[in-house]
């Protein structure tokens, strides 16, 4: 018995030793330094893998063609506008007309600038406030403007962020302009349309 008790103390003393010597071990090895690599490894290892793996997202703009659908709605609705010329660099993404079948009727245009910011023309033969508050949602008059002697209403509008409008109502028809590209971008739109 005395043996074994005696080997059991042994392999306690030894036990308690390397796990003596394994605390002292790990102690030395918890320095700044050594946290200094195993960080920067870890930096350089995800800064590869996000280099091997991004990709840049290149919007692409899908341009429509809009003049033919402009001619049509004219022959329909006189008093419908696009621009002529549209300004340079400026992609027309979006148009719609809706027929007198389908009343009231509108004009849709959708742009997209050079900064790729966004301008729609909006029109209708309703005058009244119900199609500018379905366009716009909730707004607040900022004053007016003129463009190409035509007073404008400036609006801001309060539901979109950064977006504002350009408002025009006369001879039964009602016309927005609107955007999140700024009242000089909307401005130079409206002065475009013929």
């Amino acid at each position: 018995m005395s043996s074994t008790s005696e080997e059991q103390a042994r392999a306690r003393a030894e036990a308690e030793a390397y796990r003596a010597q394994n605390k002292v071990d790990r102690a030395k090895a918890r320095t700044l330094t050594n946290m200094f690599w195993a960080l920067l490894a870890c930096f350089i290892v995800v800064a590869f893998l996000a280099v091997v793996t991004w990709r840049p997202k290149s919007e692409k703009i899908n341009a429509v063609e809009y003049t033919a659908q402009l001619e049509d709605a004219k022959k329909v609705a006189p008093w419908v506008r696009g621009p002529a010329p549209m300004p340079d660099g400026w992609t027309a993404t979006s148009v719609e007309f809706r027929a007198p079948e389908q009343s009231p009727i509108t004009w849709h245009l959708g742009i997209v600038t050079t900064d790729k910011k966004y301008v729609g023309l909006e029109q209708s033969n309703v005058t009244n406030r119900g199609f500018q508050s379905d366009e716009l949602g909730k707004t607040e008059d900022d004053g007016t403007t003129t463009v190409s002697g035509v007073v404008w209403q400036r609006k801001t509008l309060l539901d979109r962020e950064n977006e504002h409008a350009l408002v025009l109502i006369g001879s039964g028809v009602t016309t927005i302009v609107v955007g999140n590209a700024g009242y000089p971008a909307l401005e130079t739109f409206a002065a475009t349309l013929r």
